[in-house]
Order: structure tokens, then C-alpha cells, then sequence
């Protein structure tokens, strides 16, 4: 019988600014087993207590550039005047190991993720409405009026790209959306495509070589 265990996937989580995509991601670490966060190269500095392949990749900006010419990144994106990527190295070693790794990522980086992984698994998180968005955003009580402004235009934006992605979860309560996002993970390793990828049903449930 084919290593069921073995069957693994990016799993793509995006959404508008301030549903709480991030808070999601969390829970779903904690209720579903072969599941890992994605790790990142970045150019960045460490910030105190991160650590250098745990949180992320510390690189410099010569070598992201590198990496990024060489084909070495899944994705790669420009924030905050710094590189940030995920390299595909270790994305395929851990997806070759059994381990799906959960990709909590903006619209642009998740859909890099989609065409170079056609099998990836994508969730995108809505507001229970857009007035729930608003009220996140400026409940913050950190960013001027501007920002805010800016803010729930990005969202708007980004909610454009609800289109590309596979499934949709409605982040009413935390609790009711990790109980979804679950359901889809064990749904896709699950997936005949999946279980039987690299063999056939006969070899499957042990019957190759019987005839029949």
C-alpha cells in the first residue's frame, strides 16, 4: 500500500488587510498533525529573540538576489524596502518529506505559490462583512486616518484576487473558521489525485500481481 503519510502540499492562506488570516494559520497549526509554517529568506535584519532558520532566513541582499535570478525562490516579494521569499529548496524538502507547509502570505506571493505548485491547496479569508474589516483596521488605534484609508483600499484590492484561489473561508468567530480550514486539509489528503498520485488502487490495497 502507498505511504499515505507522504502526502503533503503548499496550503496557500491569503486575504484582506486585518481579517485575521494570521490568527487563523496559528489554530490550524494546532489541530492538524505533517504541518509546518513556511520559512522565509529575507534581507531584513533579526529582530532580538528571532533566529536565524527558525523564524527566517537571514541573507543578504546580494544572495537574495541571487537566489531570485537563479530561479531558488517560489515566490519573492519588496516590503517595507526589504526582500522577503520563500526558497524553493526547502519548500521541496519538506513537502518531500510529508510535511505540508502552511503559507500565511499576501494575494501576489500566493499566487507565485499557485503556478509554480498547480497541487497547492488555496484558501482565501473573508470579513463577515466589510464593515467588520473597517472596524479591525481602525480598531488598531496606531495608524492615522491616512493609513487607515490606505489600508481599506489595499483591502479592496486584494479582495480582487478572491478569484485565483480555491477555496473561500468567512472568518465570523475564530474558532468556526479553524474548524473549516481543517475540514479542507483532511478533505485534500484525502483526494484521489493525491492517495494515489504515484500508484495505482491495485498496488494501493496490496491486490498487484492477483489478476482479477
Amino acid at each position: 500500500m502507498a505511504d499515505a503519510e507522504l502526502i503533503s502540499f503548499p496550503i496557500v492562506v491569503s486575504g484582506a488587510s486585518g481579517v485575521g488570516k494570521t490568527t487563523l494559520c496559528h489554530g490550524l497549526m494546532e489541530k492538524v498533525s505533517r504541518l509546518a509554517f513556511s520559512i522565509s529568506a529575507t534581507t531584513r535584519e533579526a529582530r532580538h529573540m528571532e533566529t536565524d532558520g527558525r523564524d527566517y532566513f537571514f541573507i543578504s541582499a546580494d544572495e537574495f538576489e541571487r537566489m531570485k535570478s537563479a530561479g531558488e525562490l517560489a515566490e519573492w516579494a519588496r516590503v517595507h524596502g526589504q526582500s522577503y521569499g520563500t526558497p524553493k529548496n526547502w519548500l521541496d524538502g519538506q513537502l518531500a518529506e510529508g510535511t505540508s507547509i502552511l503559507l500565511d502570505i499576501d494575494v501576489q506571493g500566493g499566487v507565485q505559490i499557485m503556478e509554480a505548485y498547480p497541487y497547492a491547496v488555496s484558501i482565501f479569508v473573508v470579513p463577515p462583512s466589510w464593515q467588520e474589516i473597517e472596524k479591525r483596521l481602525r480598531g488598531r488605534k496606531s495608524d492615522s486616518e491616512e493609513a487607515i484609508e490606505q489600508r481599506l483600499q489595499n483591502a479592496i484590492d486584494e479582495m480582487e484576487y478572491i478569484v485565483k484561489y480555491g477555496y473561500v473561508i468567512t472568518n465570523d468567530t475564530v474558532e468556526a473558521a479553524v474548524a473549516r480550514m481543517e475540514h479542507i486539509v483532511r478533505a485534500e489528503r484525502m483526494k484521489r489525485e493525491r492517495v494515489l498520485k504515484d500508484t495505482t488502487w491495485r498496488d494501493y490495497i496490496g491486490l498487484d500481481g492477483k489478476g482479477g
